[in-house]
């Protein structure tokens, strides 16, 4: 017999669900009913703790066979009472709503680095004015290539981490109270004020330095890195309250999700209905979004290569930098712009028309 066998077999001995077991276990329902589709596998903590809820070996469990074992009456049960975050929910979110922010603060803090040391305004009193521009320019391509490079690490690592959860745990029971989402509501109304108030701080301040000082460069860097801390706040506080829906994660969690997935978990039939419907509406999205981009890039290569040609401009002219602005091919990725802006006018078509069926 296979551990799938066992642990189906030792539930339903002590009446138990998949979901008192992941209750008493510290885990997802989701996972229990992976372990018994051989999706995955517990670790060895797990297992050790299933023997003592079960009262059995190790061995018999992974490798004997337990269907033959008499029942026994006095089941373990958990207790009624409010849903638990038995899977790390809120503190995962809690540290996705702060990674994301601070990715994209990143982006911003580097471009403040590129519009500071621009043509070595920052370094004109160490060096003359022709070193200082040399070093401004290296310094600032430096700092946007830094902020850039610590921007997209944050946010894949993140990104990454977040699909592994969403697919650890796609559907959530909420477990958040009155008080819970009073707390999220204030936080984010505290964000978006404290953010808009830097950002307008930012503007005032690079204001007020471009005009007693003329200078252009430091005004641009204040301005930007207090809306990079008022971007930070924004998206934070918003992030903060989004972690409240439950039912919307579990409707984006659907798209993590295989139809054969669905089938398995222990959720109402009317639950999975609509998680099938669900994922048929992301599969159209999926297919709608990929014959437009892979359009909007057909539709870029041809302006790229085949635009100066048709403008009468040639290529010596634009990698020299002349007629560079007036050249079709300087705005070849406006295709990709328009498709993004074609894929979420798409999605929210399917999603509405969908909704109302």
């Amino acid at each position: 017999m296979s551990f799938r066998d066992n642990l189906q077999h030792l539930r339903a001995m002590r009446n138990m669900t998949q979901e008192q077991l992941a209750m008493l276990l510290g885990v997802s329902r989701q996972s229990v009913t992976k372990w018994e589709a051989e999706k995955s596998y517990p670790e060895m903590d797990k297992l050790i703790k299933i023997c003592q809820i079960f009262e059995c070996s190790l061995d018999d469990l992974v490798q004997g066979d337990l269907t033959d074992s008499a029942p026994v009456p006095d089941a373990k049960a958990v207790p009624a009472g409010p849903a638990t975050d038995v899977c790390g929910y809120d503190e995962h979110m809690r540290r996705f709503a702060r990674r994301v922010p601070a990715g994209v603060a990143a982006f911003v803090l580097g471009v403040v680095g590129l519009v500071l040391f621009e043509e070595g305004t920052a370094l004109r009193g160490l060096f003359n004015s022709g070193m200082a521009a040399s070093w401004g320019e290296f310094l600032g391509l430096g700092a946007l290539f830094a902020g850039v490079l610590v921007g997209v690490g944050i946010l894949v690592s993140a990104g990454m981490e977040h699909s592994a959860f969403v697919k650890a745990h796609p559907f959530i029971e909420d477990f958040y109270t009155d008080e819970d989402r009073l707390q999220a509501r204030q936080v984010l109304v505290r964000g978006l004020v404290a953010g808009l108030m830097f950002i307008m701080m930012g503007i005032l301040l690079g204001n007020f330095i471009e005009h007693e000082s003329g200078a252009e460069a430091p005004a641009g860097a204040a301005l930007l890195a207090l809306v990079a801390l008022g971007v930070w706040l924004i998206v934070y506080a918003g992030m903060m309250y989004g972690r409240m829906d439950i039912d919307e994660y579990n409707r984006d969690a659907v798209e993590e999700l295989e139809v054969e997935d669905i089938a398995r978990i222990d959720v109402p039939e009317a639950v999975r209905a609509e998680l099938r419907s669900a994922k048929r509406t992301h599969k159209k999205v999926e297919v709608a979004c990929g014959v437009i981009m892979l359009v909007s890039t057909l539709v870029a290569l041809i302006w790229l290569f085949m635009g100066p040609s048709i403008a009468g401009t040639t290529w010596g002219a634009i990698g020299s930098g002349h007629a560079a602005a007036d050249s079709p091919a300087s705005y070849f990725w406006l295709p990709w712009v328009v498709g993004g802006i074609l894929c979420g006018i798409v999605s929210i078509v399917f999603k509405a028309f969908d909704g109302e069926r």
